[in-house]
């Protein structure tokens, strides 16, 4: 019944963008002080269990004068991460040919869209909607096959967590566990920050399907964009185990020095990856 309700396009009349370049491109030791404007510090707050949207929890009355003090400390450290290199960010991404079969996306090394590299196993939507409101698959937002127009999907996998091993000992060695803490939520900002800014470039530069694009910091964050970054293991494709296709799809050991656990975590645990 669910895929009796899928969202209908008329591919007839919509000619997906064609990328500038296919296939894949690595990123190594990515400048930091790139990411800095791209970060989002809500979810850092978040982490340190303070609820409220930045900059607005600064002057908030409740937790206003710990953020203010949080804050400070992190930016302190950033400044040190960035010009002391305690870290560095490696990024490989992915432009393919792509086409759906039925609720799965079925991506291709060339245009010759023969035996695919990877499929890519969608999940549909099967909660009751009201009429008028479509059961969504992210394959709906793919040109099916059968309908012989060529398309194309992203891949990308990111981290800023190459070398946080030896400095978060060396903090926990002299048993500054804030320090600690501090340095892996920053870690996990410049990965997210590196995911926003790569989307960014590929929007603009690498697939240049909104070259003229010209968004604020807050407008990226709010996915004012054109496009969708859905990464497995969250609610558009909760399935965790994609990500093993998707590491073999970009060589993402190789290429970006990450890797997954057998029950498909990242590491380094500072890493962003999804389509």
């Amino acid at each position: 019944e669910s895929r009796r309700r899928a969202a209908r396009t008329d591919w007839g009349v919509y000619h997906p963008p064609v990328p500038a370049r296919t296939g894949l491109t690595v990123l190594r030791d990515y400048p930091l002080e790139e990411l800095v404007d791209y970060i989002d510090w809500t979810p850092f707050f978040q982490t340190w269990e303070l609820s409220g949207p930045f900059p607005k929890i600064l002057d908030d009355p409740v937790v206003g004068e710990a953020a203010r003090k949080l804050h400070a400390d992190a930016r302190d450290m950033l400044e040190h991460i960035v010009k002391e290199r305690w870290l560095a960010a490696n990024a490989v991404f992915g432009l393919f040919p792509a086409n759906a079969v039925g609720d799965d996306i079925e991506i291709y090394r060339d245009e010759t869209r023969g035996k695919p590299a990877g499929v890519w196993h969608s999940l549909r939507q099967q909660n009751h909607k009201p009429a008028g409101r479509p059961n969504r698959c992210l394959a709906d937002f793919v040109a099916p096959k059968d309908a012989g127009v060529a398309d194309y999907i992203g891949a990308f996998a990111v981290t800023a967590g190459i070398g946080i091993e030896s400095r978060v000992a060396q903090f926990e060695r002299a048993h500054d566990d804030y320090s600690a803490i501090m340095l892996k939520s920053l870690a996990d900002r410049f990965a997210e920050a590196l995911a926003e800014r790569l989307h960014e470039r590929v929007r603009r530069e690498f697939w240049g399907y909104a070259r003229d694009e010209q968004l604020s910091g807050a407008q990226m964050i709010s996915k004012e964009y054109t496009g969708l970054r859905p990464a497995p293991g969250y609610p558009a494709c909760p399935d965790h185990t994609e990500k093993a296709m998707l590491f073999a799809l970009l060589q993402a050991e190789g290429n970006a020095d990450m890797h997954l656990t057998e029950s498909f975590a990242m590491l380094p645990a500072a890493s962003v990856s999804g389509f």
